[in-house]
Parts: C-alpha cells; sequence; structure tokens
C-alpha cells in the first residue's frame, strides 16, 4: 500500500521483515530491511525504482491497485542493483513501452541482468525532466556509490532527494520518517551501511558532497531506497556523511582474535586491560570474530583509532578466520588507523609475523612488530602482554 511522503509524492515500497543478510550473505540484517520505491503523480505520472524480485508480483498487483499502470509515463532507475530493479521484469510484461531514464551504466547493468532492450534514455548530471506543475527532475550522477550506474534524483517543488543507496540502513519498522523511530537504533545502523559499503568510496564520496552542495539545492527530504525517508533535519545524514568519509575514527581500540586452545583468548584479555590502565579513557573491545558478526565488528574498525589482531600460529600461518577477516578489512580500505598483531604459538611462531604483514598490505600503519608467546601463557607471559597493551595505548 502507498503512504504519503509529501504533496504527490508517495512511498510504493516493500518492508522485508524477515530479512537477516544482503549481498548474499556479505552483510547481516540484523533489524530487516526495506525497498523504497516511489511514486509521483503530477501532471506526469513517474516511478522510481522498484523492490527485489521476491517481491515483484507483489510488488506489481500493489502498484496496479493504486494506479492504472498505464498512467505511468517515466521510470527512473537510479540504480541497476536487483534490491532496486528486480521487479522491473514483471512490471515492463505490462507496460513494455514505458521510457525508462537512468544512466549509461545503469543501461549495461540492466541489460545484462534482465537482458531486455527496454526503452532507455541516458540521463547525466544536471539534466531535467519535466514532471508538470512548475517541477522538474533533476539527475546527480554519483558513480561508485555505491555502484558505478548509481545517481540521486531531485524533485524541485517539493525539494525531495532520491539519494537511491546514499544515505540509507539497513532497518525494517512501518514509521517511513527518521523522527519516528529509535534514534540510537537508526544511527547504529547508518553507521554500519557506511562503514560496511560505502568506505572504500570515501574519497569519491568527499567530492560528490560537494558537487552537491555546489548546486544550492534545497533539501527537505532525502528518500533514501533502505529504511527511514530523512524528513526531520535530512541534512544531518549529509552532516555525517561528510564526517565519515573523513578518515573517521574515536578514542577506540579494537582487539580481534581468534584461538584454538585459549591462550591466544588469554593474550587478548590482558592486553585490553594493559590498555584500559594506562588509557581508561580509551574505549576498549574484545572480539573473537569466530563468534561475533563480521560486519558488526567492522563497525567497530571504523570507529577504531587502533586496531589489534591476534591468532595462534597454525600450519606455519594463521587461522582461516583471522585471514578472511583481514581481507574483508583489506577490500574497504580504511585509511588513518594503526595497527599491530599477536598470538600464541607451540613451534615455529609465524602468525605475528604474518598478520603483521597483511594488516601493512590491508593500508593500515603498523606500529610495533607485534608480541607472540610460546605455549599456554604463564604469569610472566600475561604480565608482558599487560605491559604491550600499555604501550599500545600510549602509540
Amino acid at each position: 500500500m502507498k503512504s504519503v511522503l509529501k504533496g504527490n509524492v508517495f512511498w510504493v515500497g516493500k518492508v522485508d521483515w524477515e530479512l537477516q543478510t544482503f549481498h548474499g550473505n556479505e552483510y547481516s540484517t540484523h533489524n530487516g530491511s526495506s525497498y523504497n520505491a516511489y511514486l509521483i503523480k503530477e501532471e506526469k505520472t513517474v516511478l522510481i525504482d522498484t523492490v527485489w524480485a521476491p517481491f515483484a508480483k507483489e510488488f506489481v498487483e500493489n502498484l496496479a491497485s493504486e494506479i492504472d499502470l498505464n498512467q505511468i509515463d517515466f521510470i527512473i532507475a537510479n540504480h541497476g542493483e536487483p534490491d532496486h530493479s528486480g521487479a522491473l521484469p514483471a512490471l515492463m510484461q505490462r507496460i513494455p513501452k514505458t521510457p525508462i531514464y537512468c544512466t549509461a551504466n545503469a543501461v549495461k547493468s540492466l541489460r545484462g541482468q534482465y537482458h531486455q532492450d527496454w526503452d532507455f534514455h541516458v540521463v547525466k548530471t544536471g539534466d531535467k525532466l519535466s514532471v508538470g506543475n512548475g517541477k522538474e527532475l533533476i539527475f546527480v550522477e554519483m558513480p561508485m556509490l555505491h555502484w558505478p550506474d548509481s545517481m540521486a534524483t531531485y524533485l524541485t517543488g517539493d525539494q525531495i532527494l532520491f539519494s537511491n543507496d546514499a544515505f540509507g540502513q539497513h532497518l525494517a519498522t512501518t514509521a517511513l520518517f527518521n523522527d519516528l523511530v529509535d534514534q540510537c537504533g537508526l544511527m547504529n545502523e547508518a553507521m554500519k551501511y557506511y562503514a560496511n559499503i560505502l568506505t572504500p568510496f570515501s574519497q569519491i564520496l568527499r567530492k560528490k558532497l560537494e558537487e552537491i552542495t555546489a548546486f544550492n539545492l534545497q533539501i527537505d527530504m532525502i528518500a533514501t531506497s533502505h529504511g527511514v525517508v530523512w524528513r526531520d533535519n535530512p541534512m544531518q545524514i549529509v552532516e555525517k556523511y561528510a564526517l565519515w568519509a573523513d578518515d573517521y575514527q574515536e578514542n577506540q581500540i579494537t582487539i580481534i582474535y581468534d584461538t584454538m586452545w585459549n591462550g591466544t583468548r588469554a593474550l587478548a584479555e590482558k592486553i585490553a586491560e594493559g590498555i584500559h590502565a594506562a588509557a581508561p579513557d580509551v574505549a576498549v573491545k574484545v572480539f573473537n570474530i569466530t563468534k561475533s558478526d563480521e560486519n558488526d565488528v567492522i563497525t567497530e574498525v571504523f570507529k577504531s583509532k587502533t586496531v589489534l589482531v591476534g591468532s595462534p600460529t597454525n600450519s606455519r600461518s594463521v587461522l582461516h578466520s583471522i585471514a578472511g577477516f583481514i581481507h574483508l578489512m583489506k577490500e574497504l580500505r580504511f585509511k588513518n588507523k594503526k595497527a599491530a598483531a599477536f598470538g600464541c604459538y607451540g613451534w615455529s611462531g609465524e602468525a605475528v609475523g604474518v598478520i603483521s604483514a597483511m594488516l601493512e598490505d590491508a593500508g593500515f600503519q603498523i606500529v610495533d612488530q607485534g608480541f607472540k608467546n610460546q605455549w599456554n601463557p604463564d604469569g610472566d607471559a600475561r604480565r608482558r602482554a599487560f605491559e604491550f597493551g600499555e604501550k599500545i595505548a600510549a602509540m
């Protein structure tokens, strides 16, 4: 069912309460999500985006109950990813000649996924499309935020920015607007979304925010493609993105480890104690990566100034859980963060060196050669791990 966004603009998307993972199993969505699509009914009727394919039939039926589908004059595809375009094939079976406005890269994406040669109209930044009653849609290309085909669409008059994946959150809720949900939970989900999806593109995002600002557009509402619509002080999330894009960090040190027989776990805990003793104002968080949600831990890495990673030596290397997590951090291209390694070993002891090399390759500044201990840590080893924590806190 549709919900009024503002004036003659309506939400016609789908709330997915059951969604637990996204991008396959790459991203955890503990609080579900939504696929936000919008309908503009001025002199022209415009549909902006659709929903994920599993809900395509429901989406088309709901839309048809609200409006004669043949009255849709244009479809705007801000992004070709299936969670936004998945219902297009079912919809276009009903209205095959309806023009679709999107970027040149979106044409490639949509043709490549659905193998249909629909009536595509390529738009670029600054292009405009009249919807009547003195209102226009203005298009803004947003390549790599987070796909090469992404764009945003601005509706004059109502001053709504349809931002697609930018400024969104994976959050299922019956409340359409940001001021109607728990603010702490909202910002946590918004930061997790940024940390796990947009961090690699922070430099691009900084330039894009400057470009959008230069348009001097009055933005009264930011209508995202996931989660809530920002209507109460909508620029607050733009300000957060500007902050997060600037090599963000808080006064936090995060310790991440895996362990075989609890020796490396004991080191992690003693290192944490040492950090806290030397710097009580520093937030210290400790995670066994095999017992923690990777995307939640990535969010903590995003917040951290220093990251410590530990593993016992196994087959002259590290446990695969740690290798995989460091690879994930490398993909996200974190900047301006320090790191060091630690771990136990029984025979050859390569893990600390391997971790240090992997962390350096992932873009972290290595601040110590690392701490390693042979066999299960005794009282002396635990004391030295504590002192290692104190040393890290001072860096």
